[in-house]
């Protein structure tokens, strides 16, 4: 069994479409937790939000 493939974001919300191509899945669109991580339901694909993203996300970014 292969590790989660992890992609550190700065958008509370990602695109998902397995990373495939043809071989890939539909693209959903899937919204932060209040923890900062979001797991795809098709791949497994864990997303982080990166410290800054948090921060834009509270408010406190540019």
């Amino acid at each position: 069994m292969q590790p989660v493939e992890t992609i550190i974001v700065d958008e509370d919300q990602v695109g998902c479409d397995g990373g495939g191509g043809a071989l890939g899945h539909p693209l959903i669109y899937l919204t932060m937790g209040k923890e900062g991580r979001v797991d795809c339901s098709y791949c497994g694909r864990r997303f982080i939000q990166s410290e800054a993203g948090k921060a834009r996300a509270h408010g406190h970014g540019h």
